[in-house]
Order: structure tokens, then C-alpha cells, then sequence
């Protein structure tokens, strides 16, 4: 790979933020209202419901790390169809240019992205709920790694379904993440799904990131294992994300629709 290529890509991408307030804007906007909205929840539920009594913002926390794999997904995937918008598409595929530089690419200017909006809200939530996502302490790092890995999972399997069925697919982008939310446990244990919906989403790297994340506030214990195995899966999945955005990417190729994708 050609890491001037990647760099020069990203920061295309970069200065289309820089340059736009109301890009800008929307990054922020969003988290912070979701930071408003559950923090009073999650303040109504400290002092009502006695799981929450001995922990502050422990739904605040899932809210927050939640909101950080929603906005990775979607930096990437909005990356991607502004391409398809600003009809640049073609231009990309013809470009001197490797798929694996592109997805690199992407992959690095989503962090951007999805900084821009988390890291104001999480700031708001300390001064306004008492509540910091840093008394995670060290391990929040790597669940934010697992986090991140799993949404530009998530956003290759968008771009690759963008690739075989053209910007008709663009709905799936935003319900993608909706659709595994129940499943993810983010705001309440595993136990609470029936038996074989359990084993279904411990194949998911959400619950044990959302597990590890109450047992360090709710108990004050750090389970190694479990952020091994969350991070493990994240990047099977990554792994396998790839493979399909190549499969799908040869495909149109052969097919001879990746032209029209972005007219």
C-alpha cells in the first residue's frame, strides 16, 4: 500500500469537514442531544432503580460507547455515498488507486469523524451529570478499539451491499446498527434475552464489550478475557468484512455495473 495515497485521500475527506460548518455541526449536534437525552434517564434510573444505586451514569456510559460505534458505522459509510452523491465514484475506481488504499483511507478518517462528535459530549456529561466514560480507566481503551473495528465492520458490509445493489441500499445503512442493538445488550444484561437468543449474541462483540463495561462500574472488576475475546471477534469480523467488499467490488466489476453507481 502507498500511504501517500491513503493520506491524501483522508485528507480530501478532512478538508470537505473543515470546510463545512454545517458538517461540523451535524457530528456534534447529534451525540450531544443523545448525551442530554439519557443522561436524564439514566439519572431517573440511579435514583429509582437499586441494579443503578451504587453506580452514577451507568446507562450514560452504554449511551456513550453506544454512540461511538453508531457514529463509526456511519463516518464510514457517509463517506462513502458522498462519493456517490458528489458523483466522484467513477473517478475513485479509475484512480491509480488500491481498494485496500481506499478502505485504509476510510478507515482512518472515520476515527476523525466520529472524535469530532464524541469527545465535546463526553466532556458536557461531566460537568453536567457527574459523569466521566474515563473512571473505565485503562480498559476503556481497548473497548473502544473493539468498538471502532466493529462499526467499520459494519460500514464494509454497507459499502459492499452499496457495491451489488446499487444506492437502493443506502436505507440499510442506517438501520444496520438498530437492527443488532436488542441483541448487543447495551443497556441491560445478557440474562434478560431467553436462552437461545444468549447464544446467538455472544457471537457478537457488543455484549461483551457492554458486559465488561457494567462489571467495571457496577463491581469494580476487570475481566481480561472477555476484552480479549470482544476484540478477537471484532476482528473476525473485520477480516471477514474485507472479503466481502472484494467479493462484491469483483462482482460489479465483472458485471460491468460499478460504473453506474455513482450517475
Amino acid at each position: 500500500m502507498d500511504w501517500n495515497k491513503i493520506f491524501a485521500l483522508s485528507l480530501r475527506h478532512i478538508y470537505l469537514i473543515k470546510g463545512s460548518f454545517p458538517r461540523i455541526l451535524d457530528l456534534i449536534y447529534w451525540p450531544t442531544i443523545q448525551i442530554f437525552l439519557w443522561g436524564f434517564i439514566s439519572k431517573f434510573f440511579t435514583l429509582n432503580s437499586s441494579f443503578y444505586e451504587n453506580t452514577v451514569g451507568v446507562i450514560l456510559s452504554a449511551a456513550i460507547l453506544y454512540d461511538f460505534l453508531f457514529r463509526s458505522s456511519i463516518s464510514y459509510n457517509m463517506m462513502f455515498l458522498e462519493e456517490i452523491w458528489s458523483r466522484n465514484f467513477t473517478n475513485l475506481f479509475i484512480a491509480p488507486i488500491k481498494i485496500s488504499e481506499i478502505i485504509a483511507a476510510l478507515t482512518f478518517t472515520a476515527i476523525f469523524r466520529t472524535l469530532i462528535g464524541l469527545v465535546p459530549a463526553s466532556l458536557i456529561a461531566i460537568p453536567l451529570f457527574d459523569v466521566s466514560i474515563f473512571k473505565l480507566g485503562a480498559p476503556l481503551i481497548f473497548l473502544l478499539i473493539t468498538l471502532y473495528i466493529f462499526g467499520v465492520t459494519l460500514g464494509l458490509l454497507v459499502t459492499a451491499g452499496l457495491l451489488r445493489f446499487g444506492p437502493s441500499f443506502e436505507n440499510i445503512a442506517w438501520a444496520s446498527l438498530f437492527f443488532l442493538a436488542p441483541l448487543g445488550c447495551i443497556y441491560y444484561p445478557i440474562d434478560i434475552l431467553p436462552h437461545w437468543l444468549q447464544i446467538i449474541a455472544k457471537f457478537l462483540p457488543l455484549v461483551h464489550v457492554f458486559e465488561e463495561m457494567r462489571n467495571i462500574l457496577i463491581y469494580d472488576i476487570i475481566d481480561l478475557y472477555q476484552i480479549l475475546k470482544a476484540i478477537l471477534i471484532s476482528f473476525i469480523y473485520f477480516a471477514l468484512g474485507i472479503i466481502v467488499f472484494y467479493w462484491s467490488y469483483n462482482g460489479a466489476r465483472d458485471r460491468g455495473t460499478l460504473i453506474n453507481i455513482g450517475e
